[in-house]
């Protein structure tokens, strides 16, 4: 077996292949971990009721696959050739057979592009309500987009921030209208239409960000501590896009099973189109796809 991609999916997956006994490579082009990295802590994870740094969880995850006698290999994968009964896994370090291959590549949050972004991600800029709204309590924070995702992070967020500004640069949300109606009652939310975000500015960490109203090019800054960026995910799948059937989005089709067009071709985590994005559920799709693939050897 070959697994690309070592975030918490593919870790979890590599896991269940040890368990297993399976020959078992694991393949990631940057650091174990994925974007679960970007949040310096993650507090919804069962079993740590008081929290868990992101590094110390992917720290555990990783012993626990190199106590099996496995270990995440530098390599970046380039594509996969179907070779008759087995494919070949093109890497930026040679190429290798297999039987079957788990696919968890997962996704990047969209950035704005705009100036501080990079600069203060982890430092007050965040694309996951869930994971770090708790760092945000009676603070102002801002909130980009205009979709389910914004909205409903929105909301979320009024849980533990003191405001919570909703900037859009449309007149109007894109979100379902039941969303729209929830955050429109909610006194915490302040809608920002017409707007773009121009830039975060602070020293350490956000201290304020400027906005650009798009009807009058007037601009202002709005003092806040947090920055929520919802605007869209890019899964990392441009490397099996003319393999595997993706959807429009550019996410992994798969079934309940992670089974995906290619027979002995699994996929997990947030390269698939699903409708949670959580450390959890990707373990949870890891370990389905180990599960599936191991039955899908013992047929062969």
């Amino acid at each position: 077996m070959i697994i690309i991609g070592a975030g918490p999916a593919g870790l979890a997956a590599a896991l269940y292949a040890g368990r297993f006994k399976l020959n078992t490579l694991i393949f990631e082009k940057m650091s174990p971990g994925g974007q679960i990295l970007l949040s310096p802590s993650i507090e919804n994870y069962p079993g740590f009721p008081e929290g868990v740094s992101t590094f110390e969880l992917i720290d555990k995850f990783k012993k626990q696959i190199e106590d099996l006698g496995l270990i995440v290999q530098d390599k970046e994968v380039l594509e996969i050739v179907p070779t008759g009964p087995t494919y070949l896994v093109k890497t930026s370090a040679g190429d290798f057979k297999t039987k079957t291959v788990i696919i968890s590549t997962g996704a990047q949050s969209k950035k704005l592009g705009v100036k501080g972004e990079d600069k203060y991600t982890g430092k007050g800029v965040s694309y996951c309500g869930t994971c770090d709204g708790p760092l945000f309590k009676n603070k102002d924070i801002v909130v980009v987009g205009g979709g389910d995702r914004a909205v409903e992070d929105a909301i979320f967020l009024t849980t533990y921030a003191k405001t919570v500004y909703l900037l859009h640069r449309r007149s109007e949300f894109r979100a379902a209208q039941i969303l729209v109606d929830k955050m429109k009652k909610d006194t915490k939310i302040k809608p920002v239409l017409n707007s773009v975000l121009d830039e975060i500015v602070g020293v350490d960490k956000v201290d304020s960000v400027r906005i650009k109203n798009l009807l009058t090019q007037e601009s202002t800054v709005l003092s806040c501590q947090g920055v929520f960026i919802f605007v869209g995910i890019a899964p990392q799948t441009d490397f099996i896009k003319n393999f595997l059937e993706i959807d429009e989005s550019g996410f992994v089709v798969t079934d309940l099973a992670m089974n995906t067009s290619k027979k002995g071709i699994f996929a997990c985590g947030d390269c698939i189109r699903k409708s949670l994005y959580q450390v959890v559920s990707a373990c949870s799709d890891g370990a389905t796809a180990a599960d599936s693939a191991h039955k899908y050897l013992l047929r062969q």
